[in-house]
């Protein structure tokens, strides 16, 4: 089995220095503008010192009807190159690779937050959620948006960029059977319904060329993520294999349980099956000790994204390397504030439950 600490070529002459990344936080810590903020950056930065050979950025916007939270972090104007050349040089001091998560909400942005009109491959209005549906140049308009965003990235100096294809964000939205009733050349069948997806590959592609270039998706039907079909999802990720995309993100949820589709295969095997050995699998799902990372490997994967014990352990990989204990929550506002979170952030993990306690520890 490959070691968890062995360095990994993720393209010609871009290697990361072990199989561990930082999975993609929401934190809402930048500034209202979407710039980077310092405490932002202590919070990455601490990441990179503690090990980490990649570190993800939290979902960045594109574009400003994509904004989905205060506190957003923003790839979406020239005016955050300065942040985002810091931080670039800060991740690479501690010495480990940066990698932006490129995002728009879709149907999940915020009207509020955005000030922009909320809109979706279709119309759409339940559960709370509202939005019209995509005009050919709101289409035309993000494909250009993400590929906008993924230039400044690599101007910054980033070393790769993610398309957020998962959660039920747009991307992921388009790809759906419930959020995309299209009857157009953008909806209907997958090779339609993909094709939102397929142009942004092309277009970042065209506007990174330098880039490692990775795509996030939800294999199937979890939380927000609806109207996906695992067969459809693996179909995706060869297709995405043939427009040469370096790395697959999967997002599991739970990375120690099979599929739903098919209780008695995991999902892990089943997309290294679809795109080969020349794509790099990166698994993200309650990976939370180095047993629970190896298990990925030997199913396959070539990497794990660690998120929830990154959150409580800075320095996660040297942890685990030595052999030493992880904090686990629920944790102290003091001891978060050690692990390089802002009150900010400590007040956004309140909304998971048993994260945060008032009681010392």
């Amino acid at each position: 089995m490959t070691d968890l600490f062995a360095p990994l070529e993720l393209r010609k002459s871009v290697i990361a220095p072990n199989r561990i990344w930082l999975a993609p936080l929401t934190n809402t810590q930048s500034h209202p503008d979407g710039s980077l903020s310092d405490a932002e950056l202590r919070f990455l930065a601490m990441r990179a010192d503690g090990g980490f050979g990649m570190v993800e950025t939290c979902a960045a916007y594109v574009s400003q009807d994509g904004k989905a939270w205060p506190g957003e972090l923003g790839v979406h104007d020239d005016a955050m190159l300065p942040g985002l050349k810091r931080l670039a040089a800060r991740i690479h001091e501690g010495g480990a690779l940066l990698s932006a998560q490129l995002f728009h909400g879709g149907l999940r942005a915020n009207a509020e937050v955005s000030q922009r009109e909320v809109w979706s491959a279709s119309a759409y209005d339940a559960d709370g959620l509202r939005c019209r549906a995509a005009t050919e140049a709101d289409i035309e308009g993000v494909i250009e948006a993400f590929a906008s965003a993924a230039r400044r990235c690599a101007e910054a100096g980033f070393d790769a960029v993610e398309l957020h294809g998962a959660h039920g964000y747009l991307l992921s939205q388009f790809l759906s059977t419930v959020f995309n009733r299209r009857q157009d050349r953008w909806g209907g069948a997958l090779e339609n319904r993909w094709r939102l997806l397929q142009e942004t590959v092309r277009a970042v592609r065209r506007a990174a060329p330098s880039l490692v270039l990775a795509v996030r998706l939800s294999p199937e039907d979890a939380g927000q993520a609806k109207g996906l079909d695992l067969d459809e999802s693996l179909e995706v990720a060869r297709m995405l294999t043939s427009e040469g995309v370096d790395i697959l993100h999967l997002s599991l949820w739970k990375a120690a349980l099979n599929t739903r589709k098919r209780p008695e295969q995991h999902a892990t095997p089943l997309f290294r099956h679809a795109v080969g050995p020349g794509v790099r699998i990166v698994v993200a799902g309650e990976v939370r000790t180095r047993e629970e990372a190896e298990a990925q490997l030997a199913r396959g994967a070539d990497a794990v994204a660690v998120g929830r014990a990154a959150i409580a352990n800075h320095d996660w990989p040297r942890r685990v390397q030595r052999g030493d204990a992880l904090q686990e929550p629920p944790l102290s506002p003091s001891a978060l504030n050690a692990e390089g979170l802002s009150d900010v952030f400590v007040n956004y993990m309140r909304n998971w439950r048993g994260f945060v306690t008032d009681q010392p520890t």
